[in-house]
C-alpha cells in the first residue's frame, strides 16, 4: 500500500453499504495509519449524502472525527458549510466525501480544524499548540494501529450476516499493511521521541522542534511512544507468525 491510498470495498449482495480504508498521508501525524471507514447510502440517495461511521477504537485522534464514530464534515451535512461546501444531489459523489476525509480531515495541522483556533494561524502561540496537538494525533493514530491490529474491523455496520471471507479480507489487509510499513513506523517513533518534528521526513531533512515549543509537549511522545512502538513490534511478530 502507498501512503496517502483509499481503498474501498463493496458487496453484491449489499449495495446499499461500503467500506473505505484510508491510509495516512506522508507529512501528516496520521501518516502509515490505517483509518477505516463504513458508508451506509440512505433510500434517497443522492439527494442526501451518505451516512458514515468511523472505527475510532474510543479514541479521538482529530476534531473532527469523534469517539463515537460521526464524522463532522460539511460535505455530510454533519457541520455548517455553503455552498459547494455542502452535499449537492447533481455533484457531489462519495468519491469526494473520501478525498475531503483524507485530505482536510487527516491533514498536517489538524489543531486548526477547530473553527475557534483558525485565527491563530501562523502565529508563535498557536504554531505551539498545533505541534502539540500533532504529538497527541501521532500517538494516538499508533495506539489506532494497534487496535486495528488486534482487532480488524470485521463486519459491515454491525451486519452480522456478512460472510466470514470479508473478516479475512481486511485481517489480510491490515496485516499486509503494517507488515510492509512496519520499519518504516518504528523508525518515526524513534525519531519523534527524540525530537524530530512528527510529521517530518525521519530520512531525508528531518527538523528538530524548539526546544520552547517541546517543552509543555514533550512528554507524550517521550512517556508513550516507547510503550506503543514495542506493543507494535509485539503484534508485528505475533502476526507473523
Amino acid at each position: 500500500m502507498s501512503t496517502g491510498s483509499i481503498y474501498v470495498r463493496v458487496y453484491e449482495d449489499m449495495i446499499d453499504l461500503l467500506r473505505a480504508t484510508i491510509v495516512g498521508t506522508s507529512g501528516t501525524p496520521y501518516h502509515d495509519g490505517l483509518f477505516f471507514f463504513d458508508v451506509r447510502f440512505p433510500p434517497k440517495y443522492p439527494r442526501c449524502p451518505a451516512k458514515v461511521y468511523y472505527h475510532s477504537g474510543g479514541l479521538r485522534l482529530n476534531p473532527n472525527l469523534y469517539e463515537s464514530g460521526k464524522v463532522c464534515l460539511s460535505l455530510l451535512n454533519t457541520w455548517w458549510g455553503s455552498g459547494c461546501e455542502k452535499w449537492s444531489k447533481s455533484n457531489s459523489t462519495m468519491l469526494q466525501v473520501l478525498i475531503s476525509i483524507q485530505g482536510l480531515v487527516l491533514n498536517d495541522k489538524p489543531y486548526f480544524n477547530e473553527p475557534c483556533y483558525k485565527n491563530t494561524v501562523n502565529t508563535p502561540l498557536g504554531e505551539k499548540h498545533s505541534m502539540a496537538y500533532n504529538q497527541t494525533a501521532f500517538v494516538l493514530s499508533c495506539k489506532t494501529m494497534l487496535y486495528s491490529l488486534r482487532k480488524p474491523p470485521k463486519y459491515l455496520l454491525k451486519r452480522t450476516e456478512v460472510p466470514s471471507r470479508v473478516e479475512q479480507h481486511f485481517e489480510t489487509l491490515v496485516v499486509h499493511h503494517f507488515h510492509e510499513r512496519e520499519r518504516a513506523i518504528l523508525e518515526s517513533c524513534s525519531a519523534y521521541a527524540s525530537g524530530i518534528v512528527v510529521g517530518s521526513s525521519v530520512r531525508d531533512g528531518a527538523k528538530y522542534a524548539a526546544t520552547s515549543a517541546l517543552h509543555a509537549s514533550r512528554s507524550p511522545l517521550k512517556t508513550l511512544v516507547p510503550n506503543v512502538a514495542f506493543s507494535i513490534t509485539f503484534l508485528f511478530i505475533e502476526k507473523s507468525c
